[in-house]
């Protein structure tokens, strides 16, 4: 579906002034936030730019549908990566572009897109550079409905890394923090994971965690998923199944130098429709996200349908 404002951008001799809309996270954003963008919108002629916060009961829905009700020129979005799968979700088969600012503390989708982490130096590369698509998953599993995710998803080890991250040593030392979540669950629990990829038959590992991926690289640089990549009509699974915590260091060497052989505690998976079953209950997570506990996480790549701001 294209956008009256997709078009209107595009016509020969356009006289209107473009408009943009900011969603942000009040919390994740520096305090001289507002005028930073605003300066740098306005000298790509954005004007009477729409201002929407994201509240604790409301991520960015709401503020997704008023941007697209207002059929403004372009999205900018600044927050966690939770806030940014939520408006990527709302606006994904709407052409209206997303411009991402990394002002959280993963910073995944900014990360993979090769946006700088530095706010002013994003600004210039998001507002100055060219228009990308990319793809969409939907994603689908018991106590969760029907959702969407840009980055990641996983269960097991993954998201419990992830939901017990402190929040107060995240404002502190940011990514970091996941650093220290890590150490403490490298003995998290095996996983049995029934897997089924497309219309091939379904096989069982026990694994520590399994991630499906639209992109592949975390904080840090590491390639979790090397061969993942947003535009490829693909989405990748990784399946990490250390038997003991001595299995550790190699595996994550492995990760971050390509002269490691990774050996047989890791393995990679691609299709277009991913489907994870286990046979009770375990921690989940959508792009940085908890979610609740469940035993299904069904994922399908929609193809080329976000328009993204890329350097």
């Amino acid at each position: 579906m294209e956008g009256c404002s997709f078009l209107r951008r595009y016509l020969p001799g356009r006289t209107t002034l473009l408009r943009a809309a900011v969603i942000l996270n009040p919390v994740k954003v520096p305090e001289d936030f507002q005028s930073i963008v605003d300066v740098a919108l306005t000298k790509h002629d954005f004007t009477n730019t729409l201002w929407l916060e994201t509240a604790e009961d409301d991520p960015g829905i709401s503020m997704a549908k008023r941007a697209i009700e207002e059929t403004v020129d372009l999205v900018v979005v600044a927050g966690g990566d939770g806030t940014v799968r939520v408006v990527c979700a709302e606006l994904a088969g709407t052409a209206i572009p997303i411009a991402v600012l990394p002002v959280g503390t993963g910073n995944l989708l900014a990360r993979n897109l090769d946006i700088s982490l530095d706010l002013e130096i994003a600004l210039v590369e998001v507002l100055g550079g060219t228009e990308r698509r990319i793809d969409s998953v939907q994603v689908e599993g018991d106590e969760l409905g029907t959702d969407r995710f840009v980055v990641m998803a996983g269960l097991g080890l993954d998201a419990a890394i992830i939901a017990d991250a402190p929040d107060e040593l995240k404002k502190r030392v940011g990514w970091a923090a996941y650093i220290v979540s890590t150490l403490k669950n490298l003995n998290h629990p095996f996983v049995t994971v029934e897997i089924t990829i497309d219309d091939r038959r379904p096989f069982t590992r026990r694994a520590r965690t399994a991630v499906i991926g639209n992109v592949g690289t975390l904080q840090a640089n590491i390639p979790l998923l090397p061969d993942a990549r947003p535009d490829d009509d693909l989405i990748d699974l990784v399946v990490l199944a250390p038997r003991r915590l001595t299995h550790w260091p190699r595996l994550v060497l492995s990760l971050v130098a390509k002269s490691v052989q990774e050996g047989r505690h890791i393995e990679r998976f691609t299709g277009r429709t991913i489907r994870l079953r286990t046979p009770t209950p375990v921690r989940r997570q959508l792009d940085g996200d908890e979610i609740p506990e469940g035993t299904t996480l069904t994922a399908s790549v929609d193809p080329a349908a976000l328009v993204v701001r890329v350097p």
